[in-house]
């Protein structure tokens, strides 16, 4: 059963939870509106469901909440940071914030992290480098959790891409796994008893399905694209691993500690500003987001929307009307 919860009620719960595992206030502050908002922008697999994960690496030793990144190498436009295992959205936050403070320099900022932990949404990171007028990218590895195509066992990561281009009037962003649907997918689809609106991967006999739980279960998951992204995966695994001096997908299997444990990751930004002006590039953005969306639909009442649209849309929604919450994991959240 789906509730709502305003965003002021999710987040103090969030940070109470972060405080108990000793976190300390700013830090607890910080990483709870981060999952507030993910789960306002209708993303709760990386938001509130990742709550309980969370206290329990924490607890574990997986992820050392007073952790900070520390610097290995400075080569100009480039940065190496060593992330420690410190909460994934505190070292991902600080190294875009790097990356954009390059790019002012150089036009360019390119900082990577190895060592680090889950990110929860990637998203967050292209969206907070569009914010300030830039272009973003970045991408992390994973542990192994989808088959190669043609393969039947877990060897790539689902790695997560992301891409986000500056807007006044709301940014162009696209934040995807290599799989067609995330594992986070799956679980909210599952737990609203819904089917996928796409096959996402594999059944016990080897049939593609729409049946998210038969998924989870093999871990067969469908890369995007079938072979592209699986060629894709690989890419974005050896390219985090070796510009960060981190580990690579199988390495990272050989650590096991959780979701992401000991991952490496790439963060990009540029300043188009200083290469075509700020005006040029809202009016090439502009024109993209409007050429799409007065696509022909397909079907009769099928609507046509830029990548980023619907969070954007998300957001003012739930802001207004309350964020809505599976039932189940908002008690979880409040029992911790």
């Amino acid at each position: 059963m789906m509730i709502k919860i305003p965003f002021e009620k999710m987040k103090i719960e969030i940070k109470r939870v972060f405080i108990s595992t000793g976190m300390s206030e700013e830090k607890a502050d910080i990483c709870a509106q981060i999952h507030t908002e993910t789960t306002c922008d209708g993303v709760a697999s990386h938001g509130i469901n990742r709550v309980a994960r969370f206290v329990d690496y924490a607890k574990k030793g997986w992820v050392d909440i007073d952790a900070e990144p520390t610097m290995v190498k400075s080569l100009g436009a480039i940065e190496i940071y060593d992330g420690n295992r410190g909460p994934g959205i505190l070292n991902a936050l600080f190294a875009m914030d790097k990356a954009m403070e390059i790019a002012k320099t150089h036009g360019v900022g390119i900082v990577t992290l190895k060592n680090t932990t889950h990110w929860m949404r990637g998203g967050t990171y292209g969206l907070k480098a569009a914010d300030k007028g830039l272009i973003g990218i970045c991408w992390t590895n994973t542990e192994s959790c989808m088959p190669a195509w043609g393969a039947k066992d877990t060897r790539l990561g689902n790695n997560p891409f992301v891409m986000a281009v500056p807007r006044k009037k709301g940014p162009i962003i696209l934040d995807m796994a290599m799989s067609q649907y995330s594992y986070g997918k799956l679980q909210t689809t599952r737990l609203k008893n819904e089917k996928l609106p796409f096959p996402g991967g594999f059944d016990e006999n080897g049939v593609l399905t729409r049946e998210p739980g038969p998924i989870e279960q093999t871990m067969r998951i469908l890369p995007t694209g079938y072979w592209k992204g699986s060629g894709f995966a690989i890419l974005l695994d050896a390219l985090a691993a070796i510009m960060s001096g981190g580990l690579s997908t199988n390495e990272i299997d050989k650590v096991q500690e959780g979701s992401c444990g000991g991952c490496s990751q790439i963060f990009i930004a540029m300043d188009p500003s200083q290469v075509s002006g700020e005006g040029y590039s809202e009016k090439i953005a502009d024109g993209i987001v409007e050429y799409v969306n007065t696509s022909e639909p397909a079907t009769e009442d099928g609507q046509i929307f830029y990548p980023g649209e619907n969070s954007f849309k998300n957001r003012q929604q739930n802001m207004e009307q309350a964020i809505p919450v599976d039932d189940g994991v908002w008690k979880e959240v409040i029992s911790l």
